[in-house]
């Protein structure tokens, strides 16, 4: 028999980025709610307690409630899109190359957390310096991203595409959060092994879909020794063997004269280079993505994958 998956807000951004990927596939069945039923509470909770893998693309609030219907359900599994319970102990981290346990815990796990777009990217170029011992207890780590306006739902869209919405946004390019309480930053902080919230600056540019994070460090209070070259072997020996997440090589950094935040846009893989200057006193760590694709729906369906694995 085929397993059942239902993705509870499949009519919102991700869902609709999930269906996409998923479109075609015969190894599994699809189950789906009508538009017009999506606040079917009745309905949804039978699909979601019919389902074998529920994957929800929802707001918060509406996660723990969909949550909370399978609770006597231990056939059930879940993928949680939402930021609702990336932080929590008894929940999986989804983002299987941050660690070689990861894909085992993710394949095992009954409740699985999608990490968000922006804390893949930081947490992919922070953490493996952390482990390897570069990147010290209380470095002042920065955080600053552009991602593609999709990344903000169908709301944002309407506002970046629809130029008679009453709150339509013309900038080519903003910056938000600027209390510097981003909802990312506790995700960052704890799967990034940081000791330190990081100061984490977003911002959104005009198009729809790509990612670009950048962690600057200076040399000098690192680790001592760390160059250019130990921080990229560092990258390198991590994610070696990884086919998702792409570490690029000195030389090709070192040839480039830009980066395209789109270049991996409708992609969900994840490039990270090190920027700098052999001998120099500090490097730029960059992330490259695409907000939807190893940001959140690609994501969730190689999490979907490893759990079906089992």
């Amino acid at each position: 028999m085929k397993p059942k998956i239902f993705i509870d807000g499949e009519h919102g951004t991700t869902g609709l980025q999930i269906r996409t990927r998923m479109a075609g596939r015969t190894d599994v069945e699809l189950l789906s709610i009508p538009e017009a039923e999506r606040r079917n509470a009745a309905m949804r909770e039978d699909l979601l307690n019919d389902a074998d893998i529920a994957i929800l693309c929802l707001p918060d609030d509406a996660s723990r409630e969909a949550v909370s219907m399978v609770a006597g359900n231990n056939r059930v599994r879940i993928i949680d899109t939402s930021t609702a319970h990336r932080v929590a102990p008894d929940w999986a981290y989804g983002f299987a190359e941050m660690d070689k346990a990861q894909p085992a815990k993710i394949r095992e796990a009954r409740h699985v957390a999608n990490p968000g777009c922006y804390p893949t990217g930081a947490i992919a170029l922070v953490r493996p310096l952390r482990q390897a011992g570069i990147l010290p207890d209380g470095y002042p780590v920065t955080v600053n991203a552009v991602s593609g306006y999709t990344g903000g739902g169908k709301q944002m869209i309407a506002q970046m595409e629809d130029e008679k919405n009453p709150d339509h946004i013309s900038a080519p390019h903003f910056l938000y959060g600027l209390p510097l309480k981003h909802k990312h930053v506790p995700e960052m902080k704890m799967h990034g092994l940081l000791e330190r919230a990081p100061i984490f600056s977003p911002s959104v540019g005009r198009f729809p879909q790509g990612m670009i994070v950048q962690v600057p460090l200076y040399l000098d209070d690192l680790a001592a020794g760390a160059t250019l070259e130990s921080i990229h072997a560092a990258l390198v020996e991590h994610y070696a063997g990884q086919s998702i997440v792409e570490v690029a090589p000195l030389v090709e950094s070192a040839q480039l004269a830009r980066i395209d935040a789109t270049e991996l846009a409708g992609k969900d893989t994840m490039k990270l280079f090190v920027f700098g200057t052999s001998g120099g006193t500090h490097v730029n760590l960059v992330a490259l993505l695409d907000n939807l694709g190893k940001g959140a729906s690609g994501a969730a369906v190689q999490n979907m994958d490893l759990m079906l694995s089992a």
